[in-house]
């Protein structure tokens, strides 16, 4: 099979989806592996290692897509790549398809294959190739919500930890999935006073047994939310349905009732966002006011790490991207439940539950 690695355009996006020893254990299966020139530069590897190892270095994006059967990327596709794509082709990558009823209708007008990183389950029900971004994410949602907090970004002009004779900063995670369990623990580790929700009693049970003693966990529910919501400093919107929207715990007028120069840092914004107030920004841009809180809601939280990000995710996505380079998209949903949910779309139909639940009308 032929897997090309193009370059990643997302604005502010400098991960790549394939690191040079992936690039050796491909190519030793029998494939070939085409790498656009200079993808990886921005995670710290040169085209000279790649080829090195035996993948062919191509000069543009429209060559990798028009020769490759099999695409590997790190974002979904944007507009001017699915141009390029094609009805033989199956992409790999994060679509998060639930967040754009335009790319998901695009993608599923170009006839490809698209499996997706963020629904891919094990046979224990988790998600191996969410798990190492939302790991990253959920500690940089704690340090740039950290930074949001200072004054010259809009914030409180709040030190999160506080000092001596100071009370530290009270941070309200919403969610205690992985994102959650890692905001909370960063957070904690800075002195903040933590609250921690999730509507899982058994998960809170396990929170509070292993979090310090600074972290607090507390059931969720819509009254709760607003109580603890107007009187935290930050709030992290850590919630996830496996390839469906994101439900909005944060509505707009319990917005307009927070502290002013309060903090939103919303990781849920690939799938929707957490807040009814919340948007996409990019790195270069962040944060924006609605009724005088502050709003992060970059996409891809983890790009600004682009070497520890590439590193993490390609130790993830290497053993499943070999095999289905091997069996081919068919067999690999074949394999079991967990791989089969990771098919969102295929011969022009949404193949995925949670996906199709999020576009009812797509799915007819």
């Amino acid at each position: 099979m032929i897997i090309g690695v193009p370059k990643e355009i997302k604005k502010d996006e400098y991960r790549v989806a394939l690191l040079p020893v992936g690039a050796k254990l491909l190519t030793s299966d029998g494939h070939t592996v085409l790498l656009e020139r200079g993808a990886a530069l921005g995670s710290g590897f040169d085209d000279e290692t790649y080829a090195e190892v035996g993948a062919e270095i191509v000069e543009s994006a429209e060559e990798i897509y028009r020769r490759a059967d099999l695409v590997a990327k790190v974002k979904e596709p944007q507009p001017s790549e699915i141009e390029l794509l094609r009805q033989d082709q199956t992409l790999f990558c994060y679509f998060h398809f639930a967040a754009s009823q335009p790319l998901t209708v695009s993608c599923l007008k170009s006839g490809i294959t698209a499996v997706a990183y963020e629904t891919l389950a094990d046979p224990r029900g988790r998600l191996p190739l969410l798990t190492p971004m939302s790991e990253i994410a959920g500690r940089m949602s704690i340090q740039e919500g950290a930074k949001c907090l200072e004054r010259p970004m809009m914030g409180r002009g709040l030190l999160l930890g506080g000092v001596p004779g100071v009370a530290p900063g009270e941070v309200l995670v919403l969610g205690g999935g992985v994102v959650g369990t890692h905001a909370a623990r960063m957070a904690a580790g800075l002195a903040a006073h933590v609250t921690i929700m999730d509507i899982n009693l058994d998960r809170l049970r396990y929170l509070h047994e292993v979090m310090p003693a600074n972290v607090t966990t507390i059931y969720c529910d819509p009254h709760t939310v607003e109580e603890y919501a107007m009187e935290a400093d930050l709030v992290i919107g850590a919630v996830l349905i496996p390839g469906d929207r994101a439900p909005h715990l944060i509505s707009r007028a319990l917005v307009s009732r927070m502290k002013p120069g309060s903090v939103i840092v919303d990781v849920s914004i690939d799938q929707g966002g957490c807040a009814e107030t919340s948007r996409p920004t990019t790195h270069s841009d962040p944060v924006y006011l609605v009724d005088g809180v502050v709003h992060y809601a970059v996409a891809n939280i983890p790009g600004a790490v682009s070497r520890t990000s590439s590193v993490a995710l390609c130790n993830a996505t290497l053993p499943y991207l070999r095999e289905l380079a091997s069996k081919g998209a068919d067999a690999f949903a074949a394999t079991d439940a967990g791989h089969a949910a990771a098919v969102n779309m295929r011969n022009f139909r949404l193949t995925n539950a949670a996906v199709a639940h999020a576009f009812p009308d797509l799915s007819t």
